[in-house]
């Protein structure tokens, strides 16, 4: 049966990354718990708009877990309270009538605040850039059944990828360390054979820009993992160290 709750929402307001920033209070009533957060959202920026008020300027895409634009900082858990999911999954069944919401943006220095809830994630683009592909020629697609490649390599390899660059490792890390996610793209191609004749390149040259970017080094709290939507293992963190080590001594 359809439920309505009240809520209130104390939303981070800020203008660009030079603004202090500030919180602001809304109140929300009658929100269905059948529709999802971003919804609710969008309740409360018709809300505003009716007031002749700005609306919070918040990402989003897809809208169904997969682009990883939904970056919300919600009751202190990125993409808020449930497990496994984007903001955009998250429905208000998770909440209690009556409750107060915290939303914030991502916090690190690496993805400075453009307005509102709404922050600069180019740096893993940046990262990305730097090697995070296979640029040797491999000629036409192959077939499928061409290059064998064991089954746990390929699910590992595919479990790497599923990684939508959301940036919650970040937000959740008390370092603001991007290794999980720099960790899955290595490892993503590490597994394969068509990613190994760049291996030692490639790993050097994340590891570097990472660094360079300023984000915080992983102290293996575990944070990341836990709250990434999509599960990317620790595991990925171990190979990424051992890529990058092993890289550095053919040097």
């Amino acid at each position: 049966m359809e439920k309505f709750i009240n809520i209130t929402l104390k939303v981070w307001r800020q203008n660009g990354p030079k603004d202090k920033g500030r919180f602001e209070i809304y109140k929300l009533n009658n929100i269905t718990t059948d529709s999802s957060f971003l919804e609710m959202m969008d309740i409360l920026n018709e809300q505003l708009i009716g007031e002749g008020k700005e609306p919070v300027a918040f990402d989003h895409d897809c809208r169904e877990g997969i682009c990883g634009m939904c970056s919300l900082y919600i009751n202190g858990h990125p993409h808020g309270p449930d497990d496994d999911v984007t903001t955009c999954q998250l429905h208000m069944r998770k909440f209690k009538d009556g409750e107060t919401i915290t939303i914030e943006p991502w916090r690190s220095a690496a993805f400075p605040v453009i307005k509102d809830l709404i922050v600069n994630r180019s740096a893993f683009d940046q990262i990305i850039a730097s090697g995070g592909y296979v640029s040797v020629s491999t000629g036409g697609v192959p077939d499928a059944n061409a290059i064998p490649i064991p089954k746990a390599d390929a699910d590992e390899a595919m479990d790497a990828a599923s990684c939508i660059g959301c940036g919650a490792c970040v937000a959740a890390c008390k370092n603001g360390s991007a290794m999980l996610f720099v960790s899955a793209k290595v490892s993503q191609l590490a597994l394969l054979p068509q990613g190994r004749v760049e291996g030692a390149r490639r790993a050097k040259a994340m590891v570097a820009k990472m660094d360079e970017l300023g984000f915080g080094n992983c102290t293996n709290t575990g944070a990341c993992e836990v709250e990434c939507p999509k599960g990317i293992s620790l595991s990925n963190i171990a190979r990424l160290n051992r890529e990058f080590l092993c890289a550095k001594l053919q040097d």
